[in-house]
């Protein structure tokens, strides 16, 4: 299998990775701060995904050179699971079991299958 290198490659993935960063804090983000006004939280996650999209909308423009769209739906959800994985145990403080990790790692194969030639 051949695996490019070009920036149309490489950033589409790294771009993915930091909007992925801000839409998991716009949707679950709050949870940490129950008290506060739905309202507040409703404001300051739009506030928030607005970044998310300045980042995903341009890398799946770019990453479109590369990948196919359905290839690039495959990455953003694979890469989903990693940033929300990371932000459920450094952010909310909860643990992640053998179960998410098997479920996770069924999805990965599963996608596997998407990046096939």
């Amino acid at each position: 299998m051949y695996f490019s290198l070009s920036p149309a490659a490489i950033w589409p993935v790294v771009m993915l990775f930091a909007s992925n960063i801000f839409m998991t804090f716009a949707w679950y983000g709050h949870l940490k701060h129950k008290g506060s006004a739905i309202a507040l939280a409703i404001v300051a996650s739009w506030g928030i995904a607005f970044f998310e999209y300045c980042l995903a909308v341009p890398a799946n423009r770019i990453g479109s050179a590369v990948y196919t769209t359905s290839q690039l739906k495959t990455m953003q959800e694979v890469i989903t699971l990693m940033v929300f994985s990371g932000f459920s145990i450094f952010w909310l403080g909860e643990n992640l079991t053998w179960n998410h990790a098997i479920g996770f790692a069924l999805i990965a194969v599963g996608a596997s299958f998407i990046f096939r030639a």
